[in-house]
């Protein structure tokens, strides 16, 4: 039988997230990609409280460039949410997706805005 591509990220995602945990003072960026759009939580685990939030939605971001740039911005918009919280050192979750293209480019802001992991 063969597995759909969903159903595949997912049996990615649970292979992650058995490995990842978030805390208060480690917490875990958690990213989300949709057709249109890219989405980035700082989550605590232990409290299952979202710390901050960031997505190429927001005002600030707009649809400006391509979607690549707006991931990176918003790399950069969760790395200062981040830093206003006095976070500064983070655990990658990606989701089950890949390390290239969008999820690399939120990485990569996040990381150019001062975020460690």
């Amino acid at each position: 039988m063969k597995i759909s591509k969903a159903q595949s990220r997912k049996r990615i995602k649970n292979r992650i997230r058995k490995k990842l945990s978030g805390t208060s003072t480690l917490p875990r960026l958690a990213v989300y990609r949709s057709n249109k759009a890219i989405y980035a939580q700082l989550i605590d685990d232990i409290s299952a409280m979202t710390l901050a939030s960031a997505s190429s939605k927001e005002n600030s971001i707009g649809n400006s460039g391509t979607k690549s740039d707006q991931a990176k911005a918003v790399g950069a918009l969760i790395a200062e949410k981040a830093k206003a919280k006095k976070i500064d050192n983070v655990v990658f979750d990606r989701g089950g997706y890949l390390y290239h293209g969008r999820i690399k480019a939120l990485a990569e802001g996040a990381r150019e805005g001062g975020l460690n992991f």
